[in-house]
C-alpha cells in the first residue's frame, strides 16, 4: 500500500501472477474528515488513524481480491460472481473482529502487562521514584515489543508480509534518491526508511517513559491504565514530529543517532523481499506518483 498527500493505492498480486490495483482519494475517507488533526503534535495521532482506517481497507482489498480469485478457480462464472460476495463479506467481518481482538491484544501486552509486571519488580529492583518504575515500565514495554516481533517472525505468512514491507521501503527510497521507478533500481536500495510505521512505534515506546516521567505515577492500577490511554495523542504526536524533522535531515548526526533503536528495530520487522514483490510495490507506488501528477482518479 502506498499512500502520497492526496492518495492512496492498494496493490496487490493474484494466484494466475496479475497485479491488481486500487486507489482512492484520501479526501473520500475518514482520513480526509479529520484533515483539522494535520496540525503539530496533532500529526501523530492522525498518522495512527491513518494506519488502521488505511491498513483495514487494504486488507478488505487483498482478501476480496484472493476470495474472488479462489471463487473462479472453482466455480463458474455465474455462480463465482455470487460466492465473491459472500465471501468478501465474510472476509470484511473477519478482518474487522481482527481489528478490535487486535487493539484489546495490544493495550493488554503494552500497556496492562507492563505496568502489572512494574507493580511486581519495582521493590525488588530498587525502583522508588516515579521516574525510576516509569522508566522501567518503558524498559518492559519495548522488551515485551522485541519478544512479539521474534516470536511472530517464526510464522511464514508473517514473515512474507515483512518481505512485502521490505518492498515498499526499497521503492519508497529510489522514488526519494529521484531514481527512475523501475525494479533494477528499486532492488540496488536498502529496504530500511527512517519514516516507517515500525520507527514510529519504537520512538513512542521510548517517548512513552519521557513523557509519562513528568506525570505522577498513581498506585491505582487502573487509573495508570487509564493515564496511559489518554497521554497516547500526546506520546505520538512527539514522535511523529522527531521522525518528520529526521526524515528531513537524514544526514545530521544527532537525529541519526536519536532514531537509531527505530532504524535497527526494522531489522526485525522487514526482510529482503523477491523482485516479484517488488513489483508490486513499484505498481502502488508509480500510481499514487501519476495521481499526484494529475490530479485524477483513474476508474478501477
Amino acid at each position: 500500500m502506498m499512500r502520497s498527500p492526496r492518495f492512496y493505492a492498494v496493490a496487490c498480486r493474484r494466484p494466475d501472477g496479475e497485479v491488481v490495483l486500487h486507489e482512492e482519494p484520501v479526501g473520500a475517507t475518514l482520513l480526509g474528515r479529520l484533515a483539522w488533526l494535520n496540525r503539530p503534535f496533532l500529526r501523530g495521532t492522525l498518522a495512527i488513524v491513518d494506519a488502521l482506517a488505511l491498513g483495514m481497507k487494504a486488507l478488505a482489498f487483498a482478501a476480496n481480491v484472493q476470495a474472488a480469485a479462489e471463487a473462479e478457480a472453482s466455480e463458474a462464472a455465474r455462480r463465482a460472481v455470487g460466492k465473491q460476495s459472500s465471501r468478501g463479506a465474510a472476509a470484511d467481518v473477519a478482518i474487522g473482529m481482527t481489528l478490535v481482538l487486535s487493539l484489546a491484544l495490544g493495550v493488554l501486552l503494552f500497556v496492562a502487562l507492563p505496568t502489572a509486571l512494574t507493580q511486581i519488580v519495582q521493590g525488588a529492583v530498587g525502583a522508588s521514584s516515579s521516574f525510576s518504575r516509569n522508566a522501567l515500565d518503558g524498559g518492559i514495554r519495548i522488551a515485551i515489543f522485541v519478544l512479539y516481533v521474534l516470536a511472530i517472525t517464526q510464522m511464514g505468512n508473517i514473515r512474507r508480509v515483512f518481505q512485502y514491507h521490505g518492498a515498499e521501503h526499497k521503492a519508497i527510497n529510489a522514488f526519494e534518491a529521484g531514481d527512475e521507478l523501475n525494479l533494477e533500481t528499486a532492488l540496488s536500495h536498502s529496504r530500511i526508511h527512517p519514516r516507517c510505521g515500525t520507527s514510529f512505534v519504537v520512538i513512542v515506546l521510548i517517548a512513552t517513559i519521557v513523557v509519562h516521567s513528568i506525570f505522577p505515577r498513581p498506585e491505582n492500577a487502573a487509573v495508570r491504565i487509564a493515564l496511559h490511554l489518554a497521554l497516547v495523542p500526546l506520546v505520538a504526536g512527539s514522535a511523529y514530529e522527531l521522525i518528520r524533522l529526521a526524515g528531513r535531515a537524514r544526514s545530521k548526526a544527532f537525529l541519526t543517532a536519536l532514531l537509531a533503536p527505530g532504524l535497527w528495530s526494522q531489522r526485525l520487522t522487514t526482510r529482503e523481499p523477491t523482485p516479484d514483490q517488488v513489483e508490486v510495490a513499484l505498481a502502488a507506488l508509480n500510481n499514487v506518483v501519476e495521481r499526484e501528477r494529475t490530479g485524477a482518479v483513474s476508474a478501477v
